[in-house]
């Protein structure tokens, strides 16, 4: 990829200025987060994918910093800088860089360092209307800023959620299950393995470690995996802590004592991850497919037809919406509606935009409880390709 050029940066800044305008008309406030970040936040947040993609560094006071790999933590912090308890409804909107490791080698469509534009909002109980108008807004900007085809898919990691949680199993099969999902094909060999053989991993670590791991004592058993480790010769590396692979042998033991998973149970999982459907019609298929999985998963039912409404009511034409029961981004903070916007030309592997709820973020960034939140951000560079290169 080569480098930009002062006309495109003055091509990208022209671009932000119509994607702001149309955000602060809406009432979002222009902010602009650091750059530089504390590592810790978005290693604990970002989930493992983009966890591995992240710029680390140790600064000379010893302190680990990060590149930003996205806007939205940054925003969040800054939210809590004004507002630390979490409390006070606010919009803000931003244009800034981020920066992300590209493992198959950068290139336009996949820059090391680039630009979103995007809003977040903060503290809205009417959450179905808050996930409407967010989106709404985020295809309003793109239309001004001069985009006019696109493919639009959303998803409800809350939805997923409610039907895991209906369903018969330990929690710790639960956090497996979400881990994979997104991934068609490894999940649906993750739920095989638990109807099958859920201790299958148990083979490749040594019995004596699983024999001395305790279950109902966490913290002796990360001390005896770290005794072993470092008798053994073997150090850390990569993204996960001794804390996450002690959990994780843990886990292996557990499951080496389960039952297999209940194959009707797993079979409801995987016909409700098969569900793709235009979003007028989602519902209704859902609710025969769900109608007597609990009163969560009736819930969700109505919270996903809600927003349907308003989605209708914000002008979003819903004969463009497709829904898929296992989209979701890679970024694993989200945790309710989720949504992207796709131009044909550049296919769902460079989605130009994307978003939705996360309301369990700030809590982890330090709020002192969950608070509702939700946003969406334009990946400019990509837009301005669409627009500038007539794919619009």
């Amino acid at each position: 990829m080569g480098a930009k050029t002062p006309r495109d940066f003055e091509a990208l800044e022209a671009q932000a200025q119509i994607l702001l305008s149309v955000f602060i008309a809406a009432g979002h406030e222009a902010v602009a987060p650091p750059a530089i970040q504390p590592a810790a936040v978005f290693l604990d947040v970002v989930g493992e994918s983009l966890r591995g993609r992240t710029y680390v560094f140790t600064d000379l006071d010893g302190e680990e910093l990060c590149l930003r790999p996205d806007l939205t933590v940054p925003t969040c912090r800054l939210y809590l800088e004004r507002h630390s308890n979490a409390e006070a409804r606010a919009r803000y909107c931003y244009n800034g860089t981020a920066f992300r490791f590209q493992p198959e080698g950068a290139d336009a469509a996949h820059p090391r360092e680039f630009r979103q534009a995007g809003i977040e909002s903060f503290g809205d109980l009417k959450r179905e209307e808050a996930e409407a108008q967010t989106f709404a807004l985020v295809l309003s900007a793109l239309q001004q800023a001069g985009l006019r085809t696109w493919q639009l898919r959303i998803g409800d990691l809350g939805l997923f959620d409610a039907v895991l949680a209906a369903a018969e199993m330990p929690e710790r099969w639960r956090r497996r299950l979400r881990h994979q999902f997104g991934r068609h094909e490894a999940f649906r060999a993750e739920l095989k393995s638990l109807t099958t053989h859920p201790a299958r991993s148990a083979a490749a670590v040594p019995a004596a470690v699983l024999d001395a791991l305790e279950p109902n004592n966490p913290a002796g058993a990360e001390q005896r995996v770290g005794d072993y480790l470092d008798s053994a010769g073997i150090e850390l590396t990569g993204t996960r802590s001794l804390t996450e692979v002690t959990d994780g042998l843990l886990s292996i033991t557990a499951d080496a004592k389960a039952k297999p998973l209940n194959a009707a149970t797993a079979a409801m999982i995987d016909a409700y991850v098969d569900v793709a459907a235009p979003a007028r019609t989602a519902g209704e298929h859902l609710r025969k497919l769900l109608g007597k999985a609990g009163p969560d998963v009736a819930d969700a039912l109505d919270a996903f037809e809600r927003r349907i409404g308003f989605l209708e009511g914000s002008g979003v034409d819903m004969s463009t919406v497709d829904f898929s029961a296992e989209f979701g981004p890679n970024l694993a903070y989200y945790t309710g509606f989720v949504f992207e916007v796709v131009a044909p030309s550049l296919g769902t592997a460079s989605p130009v935009a994307g978003g939705g709820r996360y309301d369990s973020l700030l809590k982890a960034v330090g709020a002192p409880c969950q608070t509702p939140a939700v946003g969406g951000a334009i990946h400019t560079e990509r837009l301005l390709a669409l627009v500038s290169g007539g794919k619009r």
